[in-house]
């Protein structure tokens, strides 16, 4: 079986990074995958992407012109949508015709577009969807917050400001048109996200299941701690918790509520801000340090997954404040290398952390709740259990080989209802 995994980016970005596992997994596991991408980071042989040239940063800038002029001429929100107006024709590459099954990923901004995407589901192979956000069955958003127009008909977007265009209806309508009598499978990373999907009318008729991203467990695994704190320049005197802080602007990634259960503890735990730091992974290091009443350690942007598994085991807690979110792969690798996580009872987080046994599910968007959490997790007394049953979570859900197995048989499913 030929597989070839489609994804807007090789390695950078959520989405690229599952997809990149799943490839991995699959080819250790029998399948014969590939993976086309318009962002190449890598030389990997099993890695292919579309020929770079001018056009493509320029049909990027032109589908995020439309937007803008669709949102008033604000810049506000204008990467919360995409209307895939623009984009290249993959179906004529070698890759694409070999394969037995189209996956595809995340392909947004500017590399697949509307009318790709028809070509690719006329090509008569069957396609398999994971969702990594919502946007295969909305209009135009990729999380909608509350709004649940795309149950039956997304219109007048409230993400955008301006009504002079209805992108969301125009786009919604055209995915009807083109999903419509289609070999088409989708996959959410979550039970909450395949829920969702269910609901949408753009699914009806359709497969809807959910498999979760695979982690490579031989790189995301417990380390010494005394050793990968000296590698990263963290104090070996403290207790270190974790927070990825690549854009604290983004109200849907939850900061202030930190903020806020950091001054909590800071109040109802007087003893324990003595002994806390916070570590931030990512590119808004400063603001963190000028929020946080507590000590704050910075590392920048790490590619390297060795790496990566390092800082998880440097410290003894992952938080994740977040308002909305699918499976997030930093749970996952956090729990592998057994370090346990606290974050809010939304999305796919609380299928993933299971309630005062390898972690905290906090209240949701209760900051209180989220702190109270912070220092249970941190009870030396039960840190050594919690982390060893935040590994077996990981092995026993997120496995390559589990992963792989039930993809392949999605595959071997739309085969068969050719």
């Amino acid at each position: 079986m030929r597989v070839l995994i489609v994804n807007t980016a090789e390695r950078t970005g959520g989405a690229a990074i599952a997809a990149n596992r799943l490839l991995h997994a699959l080819n250790h596991n029998g399948v014969a995958a590939r993976m086309l991408v318009r962002d190449r980071k890598t030389d990997a042989s099993e890695v292919v992407n579309i020929p770079p040239s001018w056009r493509l940063k320029a049909k990027f800038l032109w589908e995020r012109g439309i937007i803008w002029l669709a949102n008033g001429l604000s810049k506000k929100g204008i990467f919360q949508v995409d209307i895939a107006n623009t984009g290249t024709d993959i179906t004529r590459m070698p890759e694409f015709q070999q394969a037995d099954v189209i996956h595809l990923h995340w392909v947004n901004q500017g590399f697949l577009s509307l009318g790709n995407l028809e070509r690719i589901l006329a090509s008569g192979k069957p396609v398999v969807v994971t969702l990594h956000d919502q946007w295969y069955f909305t209009g135009i958003c990729h999380y909608s917050s509350d709004c649940e127009k795309y149950r039956t008909q997304c219109e007048h977007c409230p993400m955008l400001k301006g009504h002079v265009m209805d992108l969301a209806q125009r786009v919604f309508d055209r995915k009807q048109a083109m999903y419509e009598g289609r070999n088409l499978t989708f996959v959410g990373c979550s039970r909450w996200m395949a829920d969702m999907a269910r609901q949408s009318r753009l699914t009806q008729g359709h497969t809807v299941t959910n498999i979760p991203n695979a982690i490579d467990a031989d790189v995301f695994k417990p380390i010494d701690k005394v050793a990968a704190r000296q590698r990263h320049h963290l104090p070996a005197d403290k207790k270190l918790i974790l927070f990825g802080a690549q854009r604290i602007t983004d109200e849907r990634k939850g900061f202030r509520f930190l903020t806020e259960a950091c001054e909590h503890i800071a109040m109802h735990h007087p003893t324990l801000p003595k002994q806390l730091g916070v570590v931030v992974l990512g590119g808004d290091a400063q603001s963190v340090k000028e929020a946080l009443p507590l000590p704050v350690y910075t590392v920048n942007y790490l590619s390297n997954e060795k790496e990566i598994a390092e800082l998880y085991n440097a410290a003894d807690l992952f938080v994740t404040p977040s308002l909305q979110d699918n499976l997030p792969n930093t749970i996952v690798e956090a729990m592998a290398c057994g370090t346990p996580c606290v974050g809010f009872n939304v999305g796919g987080i609380p299928e993933m952390i299971h309630h005062q046994q390898d972690g905290y599910v906090a209240d949701y968007c209760d900051s209180l709740d989220f702190a109270q959490g912070i220092a249970w997790c941190l009870n030396e007394q039960r840190q050594a259990a919690l982390g060893a049953a935040a590994r077996a979570t990981a092995l026993a859900t997120y496995g390559e080989t589990a992963v792989a197995q039930r993809y392949q048989a999605i595959y071997q499913q739309a085969l068969t209802n050719l």
